[in-house]
């Protein structure tokens, strides 16, 4: 009796992820330390609302090292399917963390705007600034290359926090600049506007991974490239039902399908397997349950 999915592992996928894992650690780590001194130093609320945003992609960044690793185990007595799920979890832990940073920044800039605001000195923090947009604009790069390959809701949602960051650092240079030489109050105004875009991405987090956790499905253009791949395997005469479910990032599906009644079992069993291998060749597609049946007049 087979109480546990066959699962092979994926070396190639492993190093991919602990690739994304090693740059999005240390590149965080170092941009946080270097724009937490430099807005204490300068006083700029705008590099300072960067610099939480950056503090709490630290802490989101240890999370996914370890819902990660959990996630590559494979399947055990205790999660049969796998343990793809603590993917989207760390998901949302990440989306929380960019919500407290979002909520930092915010209270950080009305508090600055509500007392007059502060001319921010050119020179440090706008340095700074801009060394920060250059780093994550490197590390959207490599992170989201890596997602797209492994198929990774946490590493997508981790590049679109890095490109995020790269616009957000952006306003406030722009911010920290503007200070000086237009107004003092483009600080802390650059700062709702870094707060802004930090609620927006994690917005788009949590909706995202929340679908992968509550068992969404795939979308109208997904189930129908799967069920014409189905159908295009020789002696598959009706595909009659596809049912999707998001198991973490990736999809189970359930398909059922109609051929020719008076064939052996032998033959209807091998008509399974290149549906079921067709199907998982799918980058969105971890696992395919195929059902087959007679196909008889008037089956639809």
């Amino acid at each position: 009796m087979q109480w546990v999915r066959d699962a092979k592992p994926d070396p190639e996928r492993r190093r991919l992820f602990r690739r994304a894992l090693i740059v999005t650690v240390i590149g965080n780590v170092l941009l946080a330390g270097g724009k937490g001194v430099v807005a204490y130093l300068s006083g700029s609320v705008a590099l300072y609302a960067d610099a939480a945003n950056s503090i709490s992609d630290v802490f989101y960044s240890l999370t996914m090292v370890l819902a990660l690793w959990m996630a590559q185990q494979p399947p055990d007595l205790s999660h049969p399917q796998g343990h793809s799920r603590f993917e989207p979890l760390a998901g949302l832990v990440v989306a929380a963390a960019m919500t407290f940073a979002g909520y930092e920044a915010a209270k950080a800039s009305i508090e600055r705007f509500l007392t007059g605001g502060l001319a921010v000195e050119p020179g440090l923090p706008t340095l700074a600034l801009l060394v920060s947009a250059g780093v994550k604009a490197g590390m959207y790069f490599v992170t989201h290359r890596i997602a797209e390959k492994v198929n990774s809701s946490t590493l997508a949602t981790a590049a679109r926090d890095h490109i995020s960051d790269v616009l957000t650092s952006i306003a406030a240079f722009i911010g920290a600049l503007g200070s000086t030489f237009l107004h003092p109050l483009l600080d802390p105004l650059a700062g709702v506007l870094v707060a802004l875009w930090i609620f927006r991405a994690a917005w788009e987090a949590w909706r995202e991974n929340l679908r992968y956790l509550t068992g969404a499905g795939a979308s109208p253009e997904v189930r129908r490239q799967i069920a014409e791949m189905a159908a295009s395997v020789c002696g598959v005469k009706e595909v009659h039902q596809v049912i999707t479910e998001y198991v973490g990032p990736q999809l189970m599906v359930d398909i059922h399908v109609n051929v020719d009644g008076n064939i052996t079992l032998f033959e209807a069993h091998e008509i399974s397997d290149k549906i079921q291998v067709t199907l998982e060749g799918l980058p969105e597609v971890e696992r395919a349950y195929v059902h087959v049946e007679p196909h008889t007049v008037g089956d639809a």
